[in-house]
C-alpha cells in the first residue's frame, strides 16, 4: 500500500481554492493491472487477487474486533499483513490476509474454505461458539478489501428507487423471540426459526472487470467488488444450492457431540460493459449510493442565509453607529463634552484591563491556534484529495503530524497574549503551553484504550504506538512549544492603542441581556445553525460507520463558520461595550466556545435518537471520544471568537482621540 505524499506547499495553497469547489474525491493510489495465468506480456501485471478483512463492527457497539476473533478461517501466521500507517493503527483498522483464493478470471463454483468442529463439551469452544452469536445478535459486519477497494453488499431499500451499496455486509443473521429480523433475513423464507442465530457461512462473490485493450495499458483493471452473503447448511463439499436449509446454531447441543460449520465461497468475474466506466470513478457507485449532496447544498444555502444576516448587522454598526460614534467623539473640544457621552468610548481607560486567570486564557489561545492550522492545512489536504477514502488513515495521520509538528505557533501566541496581560510567570506558561491540553486529551485517549483493551477490542491501540505517540509529542511537539515560546517572550509586549486607568472603572448594573451568561449562551446558537447538519454526516460516518468524502462541503462549512463566530462575537462584544462592561476577554472566548456545548447537547440527541448502541462499556466510549472533540472544537471556535473579538477591539479604540 502507497503511502501519503503530497506536493510542494506553494502549490498547495495556489490550487487549494480551485480543488475545494470540483476536487471531492481525487484517487490516492496507482491502478494495478491484472492479467490472466500465463498470458501477462507486461511483468508487473498480476493473476493473483488478494482479498484482505478489515476489523467488524457493529452500529449497536462502539467496539470492534480483529477477524480473527469470531473464529473464522484465517491464513497461517507465515502470511504477512500489509503495513498499516499511524492513522490506521489509531483508528483501530487492522487489515489482514485470508484465506481466499481468487485467481484473475478464474470462476470459483461453492469451492471449500474451511471447516469449524465446535465440541458442547469443551468450554473454550462454547466460549468461540457464544461469541459468534453475540456478534450475529449486534449485527457485527465484515470489512472486506480487494485491490484497494472496499468489497460491497448491495441490496434493496424500501421506498427507494436505487439499490443502497454498503461498505460492509453482516456475518449472520439473528430472528428474536417475537419473530423480527434484520434486512439482511427478510429477503429469504430459510430463517423461519425464533431465536435461532444463523451464520453466513457462503459468499457469492462478482467482481467486475474493466478490459484494456485498445487502453494505453496492458492488461484489466478492477472496476468492483460486490458480495451476496449467504447461509447453507452443507450436506456435503461442493453442495451450494440456493433452497439448501439454512446453517443456524442450535439452540440446545443436548445430545449433540459435535457442531460443525463448513465455510465456502463462490467466485465470478464480469466484464464492465459501460465503456464510459474509468477506473478514477469507480467509487461513484457506493458514494452515489448515499442521497446527501442535495442537503449539503441545502445547508450550505441556510449557513449562507445567516452569514449575510449576521454581515449586515456588522456592517450597519461600522458604517453607521460606529462611524457616526466615532466622528462625533473627535469633533469635541473639551473633557465635559467627553462625559457627557456614554457607552463604549466611556470605558476606553478600562477595556484593556488584564483580564482574571490571564494564564489559562493564553493557554487555550495557544492550543486553539495549533488546532486551527491543523484543522486549515488538514482541510486543504482533504480538497486536494490526497486524504481520500482509497488512502486508508492518511486523513488521522495527517491530523496527528500537523498536531504535532505545530506546536511552535501555540507556544508563540501564548507567550505573546501572556505577556501582553502582564503575566511574569513564564516558565509555568510554557509548561501548561506544552503539557496541558494535549496531556489533558491523551489521558482521556489512554482511558478509552484502557477499556478497548479490557474489551479485547482490536481498536485498542498498541502499547508500542503509545510509545510513538509519546515520542512524537515530547521529542517534537514540546521542544517546538519552548522554541515558539522563547520567540514570543523576547518580543515587546503588544503595545494597546489607548492606556489604562489604574483605578477600574465601575460597571453599571446590567439587564438580563447584557449579562454575560445569557450572552454566551445566545452567541453559540448561530454558529451551530451553520454546522448542525454537516455535524449530522460527520458523526453519522463515525458511529455509523459510513463513508465521509464531502471535503469540499466541509471546507465551505468551515468559512462559513469562522465568519459566523466571528461576526456574532462581534456583534455581542459591541453590545456589552455599549453597555460600559468592558470585561470583554473571557466572554469573546466563551461566547465562540459556547458552540461546543451545542455540539455536545447534539451528540446528546444523536446518540439517543439516531444510534442503537448498547451496553455500558459502548455508551462510555461513545461520550469519551465524544468529550474530546468538544474539546478540540470548543478550543477552535473560542480561538476565532477571541481574536475576532480582539483585532475590532483594537480598531474601534486606535481611531479615536483620548488625550
Amino acid at each position: 500500500m502507497e503511502r501519503y505524499s503530497s506536493p510542494g506547499f506553494i502549490f498547495l495553497i495556489l490550487s487549494a481554492w480551485i480543488s475545494c469547489c470540483v476536487a471531492f474525491y481525487l484517487p490516492g493510489l496507482a491502478p494495478v493491472s491484472y492479467c490472466e495465468p500465463g498470458k501477462a506480456s507486461n511483468p508487473a501485471c498480476l493473476s493473483k487477487i488478494d482479498l484482505f478483512v478489515n476489523r467488524l463492527d457493529s452500529v449497536e457497539s462502539v467496539i470492534p474486533y480483529e477477524y480473527a476473533s469470531f473464529d473464522f478461517c484465517i491464513p497461517p501466521a507465515s502470511k504477512s499483513s500489509p503495513t498499516e500507517n499511524l492513522g490506521q493503527v489509531v483508528f483501530g483498522e487492522r487489515i489482514r490476509p485470508s484465506m481466499y483464493n481468487i485467481t484473475f478470471k478464474k470462476d470459483e463454483i461453492c469451492k471449500t474454505l474451511c471447516s469449524k468442529s465446535y465440541n458442547p463439551g469443551t468450554p473454550e469452544d462454547m466460549k468461540k461458539l457464544e461469541f459468534l452469536k453475540n456478534g450475529i445478535a449486534l449485527n457485527y459486519q465484515n470489512h472486506w478489501i480487494i485491490d484497494n477497494m472496499p468489497v460491497t453488499w448491495c441490496y434493496e431499500v424500501a421506498d427507494e428507487p436505487s439499490r443502497y451499496c454498503s461498505t460492509g455486509f453482516p456475518i449472520g443473521c439473528h430472528v428474536s423471540e417475537d419473530g423480527q429480523a434484520r434486512d439482511a433475513c427478510v429477503t429469504s423464507t430459510l430463517f423461519n426459526e425464533r431465536g435461532m442465530h444463523y451464520v453466513f457461512n457462503h459468499i457469492d462473490i462478482e467482481i467486475k472487470y474493466h478490459d484494456g485493450s485498445g487502453e494505453d495499458w496492458d492488461g484489466s483493471r478492477l472496476m468492483s467488488a460486490k458480495v451476496t452473503p449467504r447461509s447453507i447448511k452443507h450436506t456435503k463439499e461442493g453442495d451450494c444450492a440456493t433452497d439448501s436449509p439454512a446453517m443456524g446454531i442450535p439452540l440446545d447441543f443436548k445430545g449433540t457431540s459435535e457442531f460443525k460449520i463448513l465455510y465456502s465461497y463462490t467466485v465470478r468475474f464480469m466484464r464492465e460493459e459501460d465503456a464510459n466506466h474509468k477506473w478514477a470513478s469507480r467509487w461513484d457507485y457506493i458514494l452515489d449510493s448515499m442521497p446527501h449532496t442535495k442537503i449539503q447544498w441545502f445547508s450550505i444555502m441556510n449557513s449562507l442565509v445567516i452569514v449575510l444576516f449576521l454581515s449586515g448587522m456588522v456592517a450597519m454598526i461600522m458604517l453607521r453607529t460606529l462611524h457616526k460614534d466615532i466622528a462625533r467623539y473627535n469633533q469635541m473640544d473639551s473633557a465635559e463634552d467627553a462625559q457627557e457621552e456614554f457607552g463604549w468610548k466611556l470605558v476606553h481607560g478600562d477595556v484593556f484591563r488584564p483580564p482574571k486567570k490571564g494564564m489559562l486564557l493564553s493557554v487555550m489561545l495557544g492550543c486553539g491556534t495549533q488546532i486551527f492550522i491543523m484543522v486549515f492545512f488538514t482541510l486543504v489536504f482533504a480538497c486536494l484529495g490526497f486524504l481520500s477514502p482509497a488512502n486508508r488513515g492518511a486523513l488521522m495521520t495527517c491530523a496527528l503530524v500537523l498536531f504535532v509538528c505545530l506546536g511552535s505557533p501555540a507556544g508563540y501566541v501564548s507567550a505573546r497574549i501572556y505577556k501582553m496581560v502582564g503575566g511574569e510567570l513564564w516558565k509555568t506558561n510554557v509548561l501548561l503551553s506544552a503539557f496541558f491540553f494535549p496531556g489533558l486529551m491523551f489521558g482521556i485517549f489512554f482511558l478509552l484504550n484502557l477499556v478497548l483493551w479490557a474489551e479485547g477490542s482490536s481498536a485498542a491501540v498498541p502499547f508500542t504506538t503509545l510509545l510513538a505517540l509519546l515520542t512524537m509529542w515530547f521529542g517534537i511537539s514540546v521542544p517546538l512549544t519552548f522554541l515558539g515560546a522563547y520567540l514570543g517572550f523576547k518580543k515587546k509586549p503588544i503595545e494597546q492603542p489607548v492606556r489604562t486607568n489604574q483605578i477600574p472603572r465601575q460597571i453599571p448594573d446590567q439587564s438580563i441581556y447584557t449579562r454575560a451568561g445569557p450572552g454566551i449562551i445566545m452567541g453559540g446558537v448561530l454558529p451551530f445553525g451553520c454546522i448542525f447538519i454537516q455535524l449530522f454526516f460527520i458523526l453519522n460516518s463515525i458511529w455509523s460507520h459510513q463513508i465521509y468524502y464531502m471535503f469540499g462541503f466541509l471546507f465551505v462549512v468551515c468559512l462559513i463558520l469562522l465568519l459566523t463566530v466571528s461576526e456574532t462575537t462581534i456583534l455581542l462584544c459591541y453590545f456589552h461595550l455599549c453597555a460600559e462592561d468592558y470585561h470583554w476577554w473571557w466572554r469573546s472566548f466563551l461566547t465562540g466556545g459556547c458552540t461546543a456545548v451545542y455540539f455536545f447537547l447534539y451528540s446528546i440527541h444523536f446518540f439517543v435518537t439516531k444510534l442503537t448502541i448498547t451496553g455500558t462499556a459502548s455508551t462510555f466510549l461513545y461520550f469519551g471520544y465524544t468529550l474530546i472533540m468538544v474539546l478540540i472544537f470548543f478550543l477552535f471556535t473560542g480561538t476565532v471568537g477571541f481574536f475576532a473579538c480582539f483585532f475590532f477591539v483594537r480598531k474601534i479604540y486606535s481611531i479615536v482621540k483620548v488625550d
